[in-house]
């Protein structure tokens, strides 16, 4: 007799799903007893990190992934990197443990009251199979819902007393198309329109990266020689910054980004929002200036509802610059001028950002990954990196922090697992870094080679920078001393120092690079806020 257990096993095992994050619970262990040899569990410390470490995992390897979680705490705890995962896009199955059938009519302890309710609205579906019968089924879909375009997590709660039920048979492994082709006849009148325009401007955002249409969208962009921008809150990015048309990033506020707008006939918007905004600062015009179209393709079809100006095309992006790119009839246009380099900074002590993610660029690895997660010196940390290569900047899209941190841990086994082997930099800064420390553990344990770099100002600065903007005198909670960060990481079992100075930095980042295990970086910075805009 086959049971539930084992033929849910089979079809994860069909599905590629091999590897479980989580962190194990007392609903969950029926599903976890006898776990298989071939399969791989990665212990989180908790649920917050094992989402977050399989959100990276998966956004590295391009795979669907499989979280673990315990019942409603445990998916409680998780949910803040859920709510990223959803932002992100992360085809993810989260499974969660609940009570046992025969007593749930009572919500004894550990009970899931409303399973299904709980991780709305940021799952794509959620369910609690009615027959311990339905659990590999559910899984099926589960999958195809997960990877379909737009991807996100999906969630399942199921019973730990359903496993060793007697299954009615194998569930059948679907393939399931990821991909839509942009609709033709819109599609030609986009061409139309890019062909008359006088001066077009390219946003270029996650979407082309999560596709795997850099190639596509660097055609697309010579053919119609127009400049390049990125958008605002990019979690990923889908454009060579070395490229001689890439202009740098579009500000995330109403007016300041309708000014960089200015003086374009049309904008053509490529898998991003339109656009995401925050703080609110509006300008006189609204969201375009006077004399400005916009075009917008996405595979989102609620990006595309959500926008509040300019004519979309839901599809695949990368299909559809492909597209676009062979239909455009050739220009004369003049190939816009390159955007200006910046200049070198100071090194004074302490260090300011722009001489600490300066040292950073100037012994950056080949094919390495960033992860940033520092909100007040981002904008410093883009003016002095420049990302040139696919799959080589992932950042969260939600707003919440905690990501960064167990995401490079998950991005770097995913480099061990898929044998790609490239070097992962986590850029955390000291406020962040708390959100979720216990990552670390996880990172020593399975010898993961990953530096984090932790620009220390001991304050909350863009807080400090909203509170100026938004004239918030007198805010309390934003100063933040007494924290040993190489401590911290020491704990957890990682190499850890602090290092002053750039040539103290230099040398240890590059040790980092070459030590077997997590190496912990804690770099003293000046507490200037730097504005928001």
């Amino acid at each position: 007799m086959t049971t539930v257990h084992e033929a849910t096993y089979d079809l994860l095992r069909s599905l590629g799903l091999t590897t479980v994050f989580g962190n194990p619970g007392s609903t969950e262990e029926p599903f976890l007893k006898n776990f298989p040899a071939d399969f791989s569990y990665v212990l989180a410390l908790q649920e917050a990190s094992a989402v977050a470490m399989a959100d990276g995992y998966s956004q590295a390897s391009g795979r669907p992934v499989h979280v673990n979680l315990h019942t409603a705490p445990g998916t409680g705890n998780g949910m803040g990197s859920l709510v990223t995962a959803w932002h992100n896009k992360t085809p993810m199955i989260v499974s969660a443990g609940q009570q046992t059938r025969t007593m749930t009519l009572f919500e004894p302890m550990l009970t899931n009251v409303r399973p299904t309710q709980l991780p709305e609205p940021y799952v794509k579906w959620s369910h609690e199979p009615l027959r311990a019968q339905d659990i590999p089924e559910a899984f099926m879909r589960a999958y195809a819902t997960a990877v379909q375009a737009p991807a996100g997590p999906v969630y399942l709660s199921l019973p730990l007393d359903d496993w060793d039920e007697p299954a009615t048979g194998t569930a059948a492994v679907r393939q399931v198309s990821t991909r839509v082709a942009p609709d033709p006849e819109v599609l030609a009148r986009f061409v139309e329109i890019l062909a008359q325009s006088r001066n077009p401007m390219l946003v270029i955002g996650s979407g082309i990266d999560r596709s795997g249409g850099w190639a596509e969208a660097v055609a697309l962009a010579e053919r119609v020689r127009a400049p390049v921008w990125q958008p605002p809150f990019a979690d990923r990015i889908g454009f060579p910054q070395d490229h001689p048309q890439f202009q740098g990033l579009l500000p995330p506020a109403i007016g300041p980004l309708a000014e960089k707008l200015a003086g374009h006939d049309t904008v053509l918007v490529i898998g991003a929002p339109v656009f995401r905004y925050y703080p609110y600062v509006p300008g006189s015009q609204g969201y375009l200036p006077a004399g400005t179209r916009l075009l917008h393709i996405t595979d989102d079809p609620s990006e595309a509802a959500r926008a509040p100006v300019g004519d979309s095309l839901v599809g695949d992006v990368t299909l559809a610059c492909a597209a676009l790119a062979a239909q455009l009839p050739a220009t004369d246009r003049p190939t816009p001028p390159a955007r200006p380099g910046t200049s070198t900074a100071e090194s004074g002590l302490p260090l300011s950002p722009e001489a600490l993610f300066g040292a950073l660029a100037d012994e950056w690895p080949a094919g390495g990954i960033v992860v940033p997660e520092s909100p007040s010196n981002l904008s410093v940390l883009h003016r002095r990196l420049t990302i040139t290569r696919p799959g080589s900047y992932f950042k969260m899209s939600s707003g919440g922090l905690g990501f960064g941190l167990p995401a490079a841990v998950g991005i770097a086994l995913a480099q061990r697992d898929t044998g790609q082997q490239r070097p992962v930099i986590g850029v955390i800064g000291d406020g962040s870094f708390q959100y979720s420390p216990q990552a670390l553990w996880t990172a020593a344990q399975q010898r993961l080679r990953v530096v984090f770099v932790v620009p220390v100002n001991q304050e909350y600065g863009v807080l400090k920078a909203f509170a100026e903007l938004e004239n918030a005198p007198g805010v309390p909670g934003l100063e933040l001393p007494g924290i040993d960060i190489p401590g911290i990481a020491r704990g957890y079992g990682c190499t850890a120092h602090q290092v002053e100075t750039v040539d103290e930095f230099r040398a240890a980042f590059r040790t980092a690079l070459d030590t077997d295990g997590p190496t912990v970086l804690a770099v003293p910075i000046t507490r200037d806020v730097a504005p928001l805009l």
